[in-house]
């Protein structure tokens, strides 16, 4: 299973950013997934996840101002980030949970994109 993340980038404080994970390889099902941050000398946290019911959670400090999105048909997620703060500066993973084709479980991730709010 393969992840390839993108939309990462520079914005002002205030301004919106967009990001999407693509996952490809040998999937039957996705159960779960989600987008983490890590910012310099911080632990990565979870920042928001989609179940496979479309359920959907959020970190208190991004909630109301991130959307999380699945679209089951390309096995993309999606996060759009408004309002941005220059603490929402981070590298952004992706992180999937799947069923393969050969009824193994894999917890994948994406390389990582870096997201920067400029005060």
């Amino acid at each position: 299973v393969q992840l390839q993340a993108s939309g990462g980038g520079l914005v002002h404080a205030g301004g919106f950013l967009r990001l999407s994970c693509a996952a490809s390889g040998a999937i039957f099902s996705i159960y779960f997934m989600g987008w983490y941050r890590q910012a310099p000398g911080k632990e990565r946290e979870l920042v928001a996840s989609v179940g496979s019911g479309d359920s959907t959670d959020y970190a208190d400090s991004v909630r109301a101002r991130y959307t999380i999105s699945r679209d089951n048909a390309k096995r993309s997620v999606y996060l759009q980030m408004n309002s941005l703060k220059p603490e929402d500066t981070a590298v952004y993973y992706c992180n999937v949970r799947v069923m393969s084709t050969g009824w193994t479980t894999f917890n994948a991730w994406g390389q990582g994109t870096q997201v920067t709010v400029s005060s």
